[in-house]
């Protein structure tokens, strides 16, 4: 015969899940039979179901309160709703009028229902933040003396090798040691585009592994990687208060103390002052007392800012905390990092110039690019590098190359197909104009057009690389950091917002940092800047225009990105250094993506303004009734909640992209 068995863990999940709202059910139920019982004038059952009803839905704002009182000395919200609930209680005893008693249990149930309601309210932003972040697995598939076995991933230490299947989180961070595949980094950077991954790549715990088998090796502890730190960061940034809110802490402290000796002398001087009766005065009394306090008011900045730091995160933007929201919202000057941050910060080939007069001519520039790569792909020059990418870009074959040399500081010989081939700088002799090359021979006089266009490029600030065979000149070629695809279009839109000023602040070269600027149409230009110096031009910026962001690659540019009133950090995917440093992180290695987070900011200073403005009015109009127009206690609760609720819900719109 089977025994029927209650267990209570379902019921102790609902209690734990969901505790307010369940308090607030328990009290409407006692509230409900409390009434019913009064209008069937069983008066005794009605004081025994009423009470019920005040404990359950007010203890938790009653213990609140009371610690508040006790530990902090201060008056809070909290405990002025339970006094104007227990004084309505008491005034509908004292003149049996016991209707006042459901009043006051009405009040205790609507503040217990708001309470749940922003509770929800503020799990939904809790829940947006975490969701963003696809929270890594609690065990990885670990490779140990051949086998694999699946451990917990507290337990994986430096140097152990993780195997990740396809279509799996990947469960920390590590470098690829054997397999390819493409990672989905939306968790990371904000990107929903795969990015492909091979030996050697690093990888980062949170991200999805796409349709090939990878083993990875542990180059830092599971509690170190990236996912963990963005997650204690965003967590931080819940608990730690704007400015603005912290003000509005320090003026609910006073305002309520305020509203306890203007609702004591409410409550004592119209009978004396307007032959008001005792019953109405203290009934009024206890409406102001609900109907002023400050709870829309308090709700109107944290539950916003929350909004936006999840909506930043989801994008790929990190703010730090709600201060740094409010300040992008009133940045008026940005000064950006050139290298890695305006730029791409790879070296390209962007020009190639034949010697031939045939200068449009694509197999003459192929020609010239073919056999400066088949050099320097026995190089790892960044420069070399960068030729060799551009020959892989026209899809041309390299030859062999024999006897190859590199020569610090000029360049690089060798031999190709019999000849002997040089590429590297020149050095133009004034007397000759002739090209030196060492140690090749001396070559005859290049083409004039090659010197002027040389020259023309250097100007710009670009590398020009000389290409000479069997002591004939082949070309010259440009190499250059190239711009951001979306930089110029940043920049211009960052106008269109109304950013007052865009600096450029670099250490490279001025004819460089000149170049940069014209192409992007920026307002000033600082180059040949030590580290030192930058933190001097933002600390002049800030005298100048009060807010001002600095956007850096998150390592050099570390003290100016400290220095500012706001400091952002580009592409910053693993860099412990920006995380630390920066107040913001753009995960995404996008330019673009600074629009979007001075428009949240913006949208949340807006919205912040429009909540306090409506709190504040609505406890105007609330007061105004009060005193004119004779609202009951449960309007005025009604009203007071409602605004609470309605400036919780419109801080929540940021949630929306």
């Amino acid at each position: 015969m089977a025994q029927n068995t209650f267990s209570p863990r379902p019921l102790q999940q609902l209690v734990n899940s969901h505790p307010e709202a369940l308090a607030a059910v328990i009290c409407g139920v006692f509230l409900i039979l409390g009434w019913l019982a009064l209008h069937f004038s069983w008066i005794g059952l009605a004081l025994i179901l009423l009470p019920v009803a005040y404990v359950i839905g007010g203890y938790e704002s009653a213990r609140l309160g009371l610690t508040t009182l006790l530990e902090e000395k201060e008056l809070d919200v909290d405990l002025l709703m339970i006094v104007a609930a227990l004084g309505a209680a008491a005034l509908g005893l004292w003149r049996r009028e016991y209707y006042l008693i459901i009043d006051g249990a009405v009040l205790i149930l609507i503040f217990a229902i708001s309470g749940a309601l922003e509770g929800y309210a503020m799990k939904r932003t809790e829940r947006s933040i975490r969701s963003l972040m696809s929270l890594t697995p609690d065990t990885a598939r670990a490779i140990l003396h051949g086998q694999e076995k699946i451990l917990p991933i507290a337990q994986l230490k430096v140097g152990d090798i993780v195997l990740v299947k396809p279509g799996e989180l990947i469960p920390t961070d590590g470098i690829i040691a054997s397999g390819y595949s493409t990672i989905n980094q939306a968790s990371i950077t904000g990107e929903s585009l795969p990015v492909e991954k091979t030996v050697g790549d690093e990888v980062f715990g949170g991200t999805i592994n796409g349709n090939g088998a990878i083993a990875l090796r542990l180059h830092k502890p599971p509690t170190s990687s990236l996912i963990q730190r963005v997650i204690q960061l965003v967590q931080q940034a819940q608990t730690e208060e704007p400015p603005s809110q912290q003000f509005l802490t320090q003026f609910e402290r006073g305002y309520a103390k305020v509203i306890v000796l203007t609702g004591i002398l409410l409550a004592i001087l119209p009978p004396f002052l307007w032959q008001w009766d005792w019953e109405t005065t203290i009934y009024r009394a206890l409406i102001f007392l609900v109907v002023a306090s400050p709870c829309a008011l308090m709700a109107a900045i944290m539950p916003t800012l929350l909004s936006g730091i999840a909506n930043g995160a989801r994008q790929g933007i990190l703010f730090k905390n709600g201060a740094q929201l409010e300040n992008m919202g009133r940045v008026r000057a940005i000064a950006f990092d050139k290298t890695g941050t305006l730029t791409t910060g790879q070296p390209q080939v962007v020009q190639i110039i034949p010697a031939s007069f045939e200068q449009g001519s694509r197999g003459e520039e192929n020609r010239v690019l073919q056999m400066a790569a088949a050099l320097e792909a026995y190089s790892e020059h960044p420069i070399g590098q960068a030729i060799v990418q551009a020959a892989k870009g026209r899809n041309l074959e390299l030859p062999p190359a024999t006897n190859v040399q590199a020569l610090p500081g000029f360049g690089i010989t060798g031999e190709v197909e019999g000849k002997p081939i040089a590429v590297g700088k020149a050095d133009a002799a004034k007397e000759r104009s002739t090209l030196t090359y060492l140690p090749a021979h001396l070559p005859p006089r290049p083409p004039a057009h090659l010197l002027s266009d040389s020259q023309q490029l250097e100007s710009e600030g670009k590398t020009v690389v000389w290409v000479q065979a069997a002591g004939e000149v082949l070309g010259i070629m440009a190499i250059a950091d190239t711009l951001r695809p979306t930089a110029t279009q940043t920049i211009q839109r960052l106008k269109q917002l109304g950013v007052e000023q865009i600096i450029v602040l670099t250490g490279d070269n001025n004819s460089t940092a000149q170049s940069v600027a014209q192409q992007l149409n920026v307002d000033q230009v600082y180059a040949e800047l030590l580290p030192e110096d930058k933190v001097s031009v933002i600390r002049r910026l800030q005298k100048q225009y009060k807010t001002v962001a600095m956007v850096g690659d998150g390592v050099n540019d570390a003290p100016a990105l400290a220095a500012a009133t706001v400091g952002i950090a580009m592409g910053a995917a693993g860099s412990d250094i920006a995380l630390e440093t920066a107040d913001i992180v753009l995960m995404a290695d996008r330019l673009e993506k600074l629009e979007q987070a001075i428009r949240l900011g913006r949208r949340s200073q807006a919205i912040v303004k429009q909540n306090i403005a409506f709190a504040l009015g609505f406890i105007v109009l609330l007061l105004v009734a009060n005193f004119a127009g004779n609202i009951t206690l449960p309007f005025g609760v009604i009203g007071h909640e409602g605004s609470t609720v309605l400036v919780t819900l419109s801080g929540l719109r940021l949630l929306r992209n």
